[in-house]
C-alpha cells in the first residue's frame, strides 16, 4: 500500500528530505517513524495507510466500532433493561454484550443494526461519490 509523504505530518520538501525511516518499536510495530534532515521526526500509523487506500476491511471495522458506540449510547439512554433488550433480540447476555464490545470485529453489522432497531434509533446510510 502507498501513503505519500505529503500527508506525513511535518512533511518532507526538497530542502528537508527523508533522512531515515524505520519501523517505530514502541508503536508496536504498527507505525513507521521518519526523521528529516532538519531533525524532525514525524510517524505514520498503519491505520493512516489502510485509511489513505480505504482499505474495505479497514473501513468496515470502523462502521462497527462507530455502530458500537452508538448502540451504547442506545443502551444507557433506553427505558428498557438489559434483560429485555436481550429478550427483543432473541439472543443470549452473552451474545449481547459482545455485540456491546467495541473491540469486537467479529460480530456482523445485521446484528448491531438489529440491537438499534430494538432500542428505537433511527440508522441512515449515505452513499456519495467522492469529492475531487
Amino acid at each position: 500500500m502507498l501513503f505519500p509523504y505529503s500527508r506525513a505530518e511535518p512533511s518532507p520538501t526538497t530542502a528537508d528530505r527523508v533522512r531515515e525511516v524505520f519501523v517505530d518499536e514502541e508503536a508496536g510495530r504498527e507505525a513507521f517513524t521518519y526523521v528529516l534532515d532538519s531533525g524532525r521526526s514525524g510517524t505514520v500509523h498503519v491505520e493512516q495507510v489502510l485509511d489513505y487506500n480505504r482499505d474495505p476491511k479497514y473501513l468496515r471495522n470502523l462502521l462497527l466500532y462507530q455502530l458500537t458506540l452508538e448502540a451504547q449510547k442506545g443502551v444507557e439512554a433506553s427505558p428498557l433493561s438489559k434483560r429485555e433488550i436481550v429478550r427483543r433480540l432473541g439472543t443470549s447476555a452473552t451474545q449481547f454484550y459482545r455485540l456491546l464490545d467495541q473491540t469486537n470485529y467479529r460480530k456482523s453489522i445485521d446484528q448491531l443494526l438489529a440491537l438499534l432497531q430494538v432500542l428505537d434509533c433511527e440508522v441512515d446510510l449515505v452513499v456519495r461519490p467522492k469529492s475531487a
